[in-house]
């Protein structure tokens, strides 16, 4: 009996250690699983938060590639478009120091013509206007020209929402561009081809003439232009289409008025109207005077005053079709004007005059004598001088006469 109870006490002791032992490990397993828990979640918080710092990086990292590439691409193509263009200035400087002629493509016409981009063209009219420009104030210096006669903005046309400011000659491709206006102010080509109405009272109506604020205005947002001709083939085309026959009804009050006072033996109806040496002998006088000129032959230098205004560029007459292309190009304006002078009116709009009065300079100066040529000269030289112009000729047509 004795023996049995200390074998069940023992017994009682051995279980009851063992209960609290699983009891203890259980916990443990699960304060260790807590902990393993939270030390993934926070391995995983970490991990996540780099990744985004690192997306972040590589996207900046990205940015500032693509960035420094665009930057590169533009200052690649702009070096290449100098690189082009010293080229091409290179290679027509060569050929014309090695006197071999530069073969041009068959001169467009401005009606109608196919108004294909030639880069050499182009290239060939920014150099002639970058040399018109550089002669013109070179000579508005050394004559001492500059600032002397202000600006004339009464004669300017100016459309702001085209960025055109245009100084109009006249006598000198004025119809074309006075077209080129009208259809700039709106007016429907029909409605130009049909109508009686002059083109410079059109234009007006739509392009009032500025005052000299705006013109200043004006001058520094828009290309600024002029269109010169050679001093006495504009002179000459003035006296034919205004005095000469009586035939414009609007100065045959001034041309009578030549015939009265400068020939010796007028006429009682004379229907020849003035001579053309009578012509330039009332325009001696009249400058003498200190009269303003009318603007059909009033020198450029006073009237569109180059030596004050800061031109863009100076187009040509000669080079007209050319010139006046670059200036549209220039301007962005294709779509509204290349290739929108009607065949109807070649004469009136075009100037194809200008070739006729060429050839008719010998007949007409070969009439006056040195003196009167000198007397004409004094009045008209800066213009030749600004533009580029040879006046000697006209004294070797008097030799010969």
């Amino acid at each position: 009996m004795k023996i049995r109870m200390k074998s069940i006490s023992i017994i009682t002791i051995n279980k009851t250690p063992k209960k609290t032992m699983n009891q203890s490990g259980s916990r443990g397993k699960r304060s260790v699983l807590k902990r393993r828990l939270i030390v993934c979640l926070k391995v995983i918080l970490a991990i996540t938060v780099f990744s985004l710092y690192v997306a972040v990086l590589l996207r900046e990292s990205l940015q500032a590639m693509e960035e420094g590439k665009a930057r590169m691409t533009s200052r690649i193509a702009k070096n290449s478009h100098r690189t082009a263009k010293i080229l091409i200035h290179h290679t027509l400087k060569s050929t014309t120091n090695h006197s071999v002629a530069i073969s041009h493509p068959t001169k467009p016409t401005t009606l109608n013509p196919i108004y294909e981009y030639s880069e050499e063209v182009n290239a060939a009219a920014e150099k002639d206007f970058a040399g018109r420009k550089n002669h013109l104030w070179d000579t508005c210096i050394r004559r001492g020209m500059v600032g002397v006669y202000p600006p004339n903005a009464w004669e300017f046309f100016i459309s702001p929402g085209h960025g055109l400011a245009w100084c109009n000659v006249f006598k000198a491709a004025s119809s074309s561009w006075m077209y080129y206006f009208n259809i700039l102010g709106g007016y429907n080509l029909a409605y130009l081809q049909r109508t009686k109405t002059s083109p410079l009272e059109l234009a007006r109506q739509r392009f009032p003439r500025p005052t000299l604020p705006e013109l200043a205005d004006s001058l520094a947002n828009s290309i600024s232009f002029l269109i010169v001709r050679e001093p006495f083939e504009r002179l000459l085309s003035a006296y034919r289409n205004k005095i000469e026959g009586f035939r414009n009804k609007y100065y045959k009050i001034l041309a009578e008025q030549i015939v009265k006072k400068y020939r010796k033996t007028p006429k009682t109806k004379d229907s020849s109207g003035p001579t053309f040496k009578e012509f330039l002998t009332y325009l001696i006088h009249h400058y003498k005077s200190g009269n303003r000129f009318d603007e059909h032959w009033s020198p450029i230098y006073s009237f569109c005053t180059p030596c004050s205004i800061n031109y863009t560029l100076i187009a040509k007459v000669e080079t007209f079709q050319r010139d006046t292309e670059y200036i549209i190009r220039q301007a962005g304006l294709e779509s509204l004007l290349l290739n929108k002078l009607p065949n109807k009116k070649i004469r009136a709009i075009s100037n194809r005059s200008t070739s006729d009065t060429r050839h008719l300079i010998p007949k007409y100066f070969g009439q006056i004598d040195a003196q009167t040529l000198d007397q004409i000269l004094e009045i008209y030289e800066p213009d030749f001088e600004l533009f580029g112009y040879n006046f000697t000729k006209y004294y070797e047509l008097i030799d010969q006469n």
